[in-house]
Protein backbone atom coordinates (compact mmCIF):
# COMPACT_ATOMS: atom_id res chain seq x y z
CA UNK A 1 0.00 0.00 0.00
CA UNK A 2 1.19 3.57 -1.03
CA UNK A 3 1.76 6.13 1.91
CA UNK A 4 1.33 9.62 0.59
CA UNK A 5 5.18 10.02 0.99
CA UNK A 6 6.01 7.30 -2.19
CA UNK A 7 2.97 9.49 -4.16
CA UNK A 8 4.66 12.52 -3.54
CA UNK A 9 8.46 10.70 -4.34
CA UNK A 10 6.51 9.43 -7.73
CA UNK A 11 4.65 12.64 -8.85
CA UNK A 12 8.38 14.46 -8.12
CA UNK A 13 10.22 12.01 -10.60
CA UNK A 14 7.49 12.10 -12.79
CA UNK A 15 8.10 16.28 -13.55
CA UNK A 16 11.79 15.57 -13.52
CA UNK A 17 11.05 13.15 -16.17
CA UNK A 18 8.88 15.40 -18.61
CA UNK A 19 11.57 18.09 -18.23
CA UNK A 20 13.23 16.75 -21.79
CA UNK A 21 10.55 16.73 -24.48
CA UNK A 22 11.14 14.41 -27.40
CA UNK A 23 9.48 16.02 -30.92
CA UNK A 24 9.75 14.17 -34.20
CA UNK A 25 13.44 15.79 -35.23
CA UNK A 26 14.46 17.52 -32.24
CA UNK A 27 15.36 17.15 -28.45
CA UNK A 28 15.63 19.93 -26.33
CA UNK A 29 15.86 20.63 -22.78
CA UNK A 30 13.15 22.32 -21.50
CA UNK A 31 12.33 25.22 -19.06
CA UNK A 32 13.09 28.18 -21.08
CA UNK A 33 11.66 31.55 -21.38
CA UNK A 34 8.33 31.22 -23.68
CA UNK A 35 9.47 27.55 -23.65
CA UNK A 36 12.76 28.06 -24.88
CA UNK A 37 15.61 26.22 -24.20
CA UNK A 38 18.23 27.45 -21.60
CA UNK A 39 20.84 26.02 -23.35
CA UNK A 40 20.11 26.20 -27.11
CA UNK A 41 23.46 24.81 -27.69
CA UNK A 42 21.85 21.53 -27.04
CA UNK A 43 19.45 21.31 -29.75
CA UNK A 44 20.03 18.77 -32.44
CA UNK A 45 18.70 19.49 -35.63
CA UNK A 46 19.22 16.00 -37.94
CA UNK A 47 17.18 14.64 -41.29
CA UNK A 48 16.37 11.62 -42.15
CA UNK A 49 17.50 9.69 -44.72
CA UNK A 50 16.30 6.33 -46.55
CA UNK A 51 17.26 3.94 -44.47
CA UNK A 52 17.51 5.95 -41.36
CA UNK A 53 20.56 7.41 -41.17
CA UNK A 54 20.46 11.32 -40.51
CA UNK A 55 22.75 13.60 -41.32
CA UNK A 56 23.29 17.48 -41.27
CA UNK A 57 22.87 18.52 -44.96
CA UNK A 58 24.82 20.41 -47.36
CA UNK A 59 24.63 20.58 -51.50
CA UNK A 60 25.26 16.92 -52.52
CA UNK A 61 24.83 15.47 -48.84
CA UNK A 62 28.24 15.12 -47.31
CA UNK A 63 29.83 14.59 -50.56
CA UNK A 64 28.91 17.87 -51.57
CA UNK A 65 32.06 20.22 -52.56
CA UNK A 66 30.92 22.47 -49.45
CA UNK A 67 32.36 19.13 -47.07
CA UNK A 68 31.76 21.29 -43.58
CA UNK A 69 34.47 20.97 -41.07
CA UNK A 70 35.18 17.77 -40.39
CA UNK A 71 36.40 14.36 -42.15
CA UNK A 72 33.71 13.41 -44.51
CA UNK A 73 31.79 16.64 -44.49
CA UNK A 74 29.92 16.70 -41.16
CA UNK A 75 30.21 19.31 -38.97
CA UNK A 76 30.93 20.12 -35.43
CA UNK A 77 28.40 22.15 -33.28
CA UNK A 78 29.60 25.45 -33.15
CA UNK A 79 28.34 28.81 -31.17
CA UNK A 80 25.26 30.45 -32.12
CA UNK A 81 25.46 33.77 -33.47
CA UNK A 82 22.66 35.21 -32.44
CA UNK A 83 23.56 38.30 -31.26
CA UNK A 84 26.21 38.78 -33.88
CA UNK A 85 25.60 42.00 -36.32
CA UNK A 86 23.75 41.28 -39.35
CA UNK A 87 26.02 42.94 -42.34
CA UNK A 88 24.14 42.38 -45.25
CA UNK A 89 20.10 41.34 -45.56
CA UNK A 90 17.41 40.46 -48.14
CA UNK A 91 17.15 44.07 -50.36
CA UNK A 92 20.46 44.75 -49.52
CA UNK A 93 22.67 45.74 -52.97
CA UNK A 94 26.22 46.44 -53.57
CA UNK A 95 29.57 45.72 -54.02
CA UNK A 96 29.92 43.93 -50.82
CA UNK A 97 26.91 41.62 -51.90
CA UNK A 98 28.72 40.18 -54.52
CA UNK A 99 31.31 39.25 -52.56
CA UNK A 100 29.21 37.38 -50.32
CA UNK A 101 27.11 35.77 -53.85
CA UNK A 102 30.70 35.04 -55.39
CA UNK A 103 31.87 33.14 -52.61
CA UNK A 104 28.76 30.98 -51.74
CA UNK A 105 28.85 30.29 -55.73
CA UNK A 106 33.03 28.58 -54.99
CA UNK A 107 31.15 26.57 -52.41
CA UNK A 108 28.12 25.89 -54.72
CA UNK A 109 25.97 26.79 -52.04
CA UNK A 110 24.59 29.72 -55.08
CA UNK A 111 24.43 28.69 -59.18
CA UNK A 112 23.95 31.61 -60.94
CA UNK A 113 24.94 35.17 -60.43
CA UNK A 114 26.48 36.99 -58.44
CA UNK A 115 23.90 39.82 -59.32
CA UNK A 116 25.01 42.69 -55.94
CA UNK A 117 21.14 42.39 -55.28
CA UNK A 118 20.65 40.31 -51.82
CA UNK A 119 17.37 38.46 -52.99
CA UNK A 120 15.61 34.97 -52.22
CA UNK A 121 18.03 32.54 -53.64
CA UNK A 122 21.45 34.27 -51.41
CA UNK A 123 19.20 34.05 -48.46
CA UNK A 124 18.66 30.03 -49.22
CA UNK A 125 21.98 29.86 -49.83
CA UNK A 126 23.22 31.62 -46.94
CA UNK A 127 20.79 29.73 -44.62
CA UNK A 128 21.75 26.22 -46.05
CA UNK A 129 25.86 27.25 -45.54
CA UNK A 130 24.87 28.30 -41.85
CA UNK A 131 22.76 25.42 -41.46
CA UNK A 132 26.12 23.24 -41.99
CA UNK A 133 28.15 25.20 -40.08
CA UNK A 134 25.87 24.73 -36.88
CA UNK A 135 24.70 28.26 -37.08
CA UNK A 136 21.09 29.88 -37.02
CA UNK A 137 19.65 29.69 -39.72
CA UNK A 138 18.94 33.33 -39.89
CA UNK A 139 19.95 33.92 -44.17
CA UNK A 140 21.14 36.95 -43.10
CA UNK A 141 24.97 37.41 -43.27
CA UNK A 142 25.67 38.07 -39.90
CA UNK A 143 29.73 38.88 -38.70
CA UNK A 144 30.15 34.95 -37.89
CA UNK A 145 28.84 33.78 -40.67
CA UNK A 146 30.76 36.12 -43.01
CA UNK A 147 33.87 34.82 -40.83
CA UNK A 148 33.41 31.48 -41.31
CA UNK A 149 32.74 32.31 -45.19
CA UNK A 150 35.96 33.94 -46.14
CA UNK A 151 37.79 31.40 -43.87
CA UNK A 152 36.31 28.91 -46.50
CA UNK A 153 36.86 31.01 -49.66
CA UNK A 154 39.39 32.63 -52.25
CA UNK A 155 39.36 36.60 -52.36
CA UNK A 156 37.28 36.66 -55.06
CA UNK A 157 38.27 38.07 -58.73
CA UNK A 158 37.12 40.75 -60.89
CA UNK A 159 35.48 38.79 -63.46
CA UNK A 160 34.25 36.12 -60.54
CA UNK A 161 32.39 39.58 -59.06
CA UNK A 162 30.73 39.76 -62.37
CA UNK A 163 30.43 36.70 -63.84
CA UNK A 164 26.58 37.10 -65.14
CA UNK A 165 27.86 40.89 -65.70
CA UNK A 166 26.72 44.27 -64.17
CA UNK A 167 30.34 45.72 -63.96
CA UNK A 168 30.95 49.55 -64.63
CA UNK A 169 31.75 50.88 -68.20
CA UNK A 170 34.68 52.13 -68.82
CA UNK A 171 35.74 55.75 -69.66
CA UNK A 172 34.70 56.00 -73.74
CA UNK A 173 38.19 56.07 -76.17
CA UNK A 174 38.55 59.90 -76.92
CA UNK A 175 37.72 58.35 -80.27
CA UNK A 176 34.24 57.59 -79.72
CA UNK A 177 33.47 61.15 -78.64
CA UNK A 178 32.43 62.35 -81.88
CA UNK A 179 29.53 61.35 -84.35
CA UNK A 180 27.52 57.51 -83.95
CA UNK A 181 29.70 55.13 -82.53
CA UNK A 182 29.72 51.44 -81.35
CA UNK A 183 32.05 52.06 -78.10
CA UNK A 184 33.50 49.05 -77.32
CA UNK A 185 35.89 48.48 -74.43
CA UNK A 186 37.48 45.31 -74.00
CA UNK A 187 38.97 46.47 -70.31
CA UNK A 188 35.38 46.52 -69.10
CA UNK A 189 34.02 44.24 -71.17
CA UNK A 190 30.79 46.73 -71.98
CA UNK A 191 29.51 48.34 -75.29
CA UNK A 192 28.83 52.14 -75.32
CA UNK A 193 26.02 53.36 -78.19
CA UNK A 194 27.32 56.96 -78.19
CA UNK A 195 25.87 59.84 -80.39
CA UNK A 196 27.49 62.76 -80.19
CA UNK A 197 29.94 62.41 -77.00
CA UNK A 198 26.05 61.21 -75.11
CA UNK A 199 26.00 57.64 -74.19
CA UNK A 200 22.72 56.57 -74.65
CA UNK A 201 22.02 52.87 -73.77
CA UNK A 202 25.23 50.19 -72.65
CA UNK A 203 25.96 46.57 -71.91
CA UNK A 204 27.92 43.76 -71.19
CA UNK A 205 29.98 42.09 -74.09
CA UNK A 206 32.14 39.02 -74.60
CA UNK A 207 34.66 38.74 -76.93
CA UNK A 208 36.64 36.38 -79.00
CA UNK A 209 39.02 33.72 -76.98
CA UNK A 210 42.89 33.28 -77.71
CA UNK A 211 42.64 31.67 -80.59
CA UNK A 212 40.19 34.08 -82.18
CA UNK A 213 40.59 37.11 -81.03
CA UNK A 214 38.17 40.03 -81.54
CA UNK A 215 40.25 43.04 -83.34
CA UNK A 216 40.70 46.15 -81.86
CA UNK A 217 40.64 49.52 -83.96
CA UNK A 218 38.22 51.56 -85.76
CA UNK A 219 36.15 50.25 -87.63
CA UNK A 220 32.47 51.08 -89.82
CA UNK A 221 29.34 48.97 -89.69
CA UNK A 222 29.01 47.80 -92.89
CA UNK A 223 26.10 45.12 -93.06
CA UNK A 224 23.35 44.30 -90.88
CA UNK A 225 21.56 40.90 -90.44
CA UNK A 226 18.66 40.64 -88.36
CA UNK A 227 18.30 36.71 -88.08
CA UNK A 228 21.96 35.53 -89.50
CA UNK A 229 23.28 31.90 -89.40
CA UNK A 230 27.06 31.90 -89.31
CA UNK A 231 28.25 29.36 -92.31
CA UNK A 232 31.46 28.62 -91.06
CA UNK A 233 30.43 27.62 -87.56
CA UNK A 234 26.72 26.80 -88.46
CA UNK A 235 25.64 28.78 -85.12
CA UNK A 236 22.79 31.60 -85.20
CA UNK A 237 23.73 35.12 -84.77
CA UNK A 238 20.87 36.96 -84.61
CA UNK A 239 20.81 41.17 -84.38
CA UNK A 240 24.47 40.78 -86.44
CA UNK A 241 26.04 44.18 -87.23
CA UNK A 242 29.41 43.43 -89.29
CA UNK A 243 32.35 45.81 -88.51
CA UNK A 244 35.43 43.59 -89.55
CA UNK A 245 35.59 40.84 -91.56
CA UNK A 246 33.39 37.74 -90.68
CA UNK A 247 33.28 39.56 -87.07
CA UNK A 248 30.02 41.03 -86.13
CA UNK A 249 28.29 42.47 -82.80
CA UNK A 250 25.23 40.16 -82.33
CA UNK A 251 23.18 38.61 -79.43
CA UNK A 252 24.90 35.30 -77.96
CA UNK A 253 22.49 32.89 -76.49
CA UNK A 254 25.58 31.16 -74.90
CA UNK A 255 26.55 34.22 -73.52
CA UNK A 256 23.26 34.71 -72.05
CA UNK A 257 23.16 31.39 -70.41
CA UNK A 258 26.71 30.92 -69.45
CA UNK A 259 28.34 34.40 -68.58
CA UNK A 260 31.61 34.97 -68.86
CA UNK A 261 32.19 30.87 -68.50
CA UNK A 262 32.52 30.76 -72.10
CA UNK A 263 33.93 32.90 -75.02
CA UNK A 264 33.13 33.63 -78.99
CA UNK A 265 34.89 33.27 -82.22
CA UNK A 266 36.09 36.54 -82.74
CA UNK A 267 32.73 38.29 -82.41
CA UNK A 268 31.52 40.83 -80.21
CA UNK A 269 28.52 38.95 -77.86
CA UNK A 270 25.76 40.64 -76.28
CA UNK A 271 23.72 38.82 -73.43
CA UNK A 272 20.65 41.40 -72.98
CA UNK A 273 18.56 40.47 -76.00
CA UNK A 274 16.13 43.30 -74.83
CA UNK A 275 19.17 46.10 -75.38
CA UNK A 276 20.48 44.44 -78.32
CA UNK A 277 17.39 44.43 -80.12
CA UNK A 278 17.02 48.32 -79.75
CA UNK A 279 20.24 49.23 -80.94
CA UNK A 280 20.07 46.69 -84.09
CA UNK A 281 17.09 49.22 -84.36
CA UNK A 282 18.92 52.01 -84.30
CA UNK A 283 22.44 51.69 -85.88
CA UNK A 284 23.02 52.68 -89.66
CA UNK A 285 25.28 51.15 -91.91
CA UNK A 286 28.51 53.58 -91.64
CA UNK A 287 28.15 54.43 -87.80
CA UNK A 288 31.57 53.94 -86.63
CA UNK A 289 32.49 51.18 -84.36
CA UNK A 290 35.98 51.72 -81.69
CA UNK A 291 37.37 48.54 -80.40
CA UNK A 292 39.66 49.84 -77.94
CA UNK A 293 41.62 48.89 -73.97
Amino acid sequence: MRTKGMRRRIAAALVALAAVTVTGCKAEAGGGQNGQSKQPWLRIDVTSTPGGKQQQGGPGGDDGKDGGDGAGGTTASAAPSSGAKVLWSAGDEGLDVREVQARLVQLQWLFHGPSGTYDEATVAAVEGFQGKRGLPRTGKTDSVTWQRLKGMTHEPTKWELYAFGGQPAAAPDPRCLTGRVLCISKTSRTLRWMIDGRTVSTMEVRFGSQPTPTREGVFTVYYKSRHHVSTLYDSPMPYAMFFSGGQAVHFSQDFAARGYAGGSHGCVNVRDEVKIASLYAQVRYGDKVVVYW
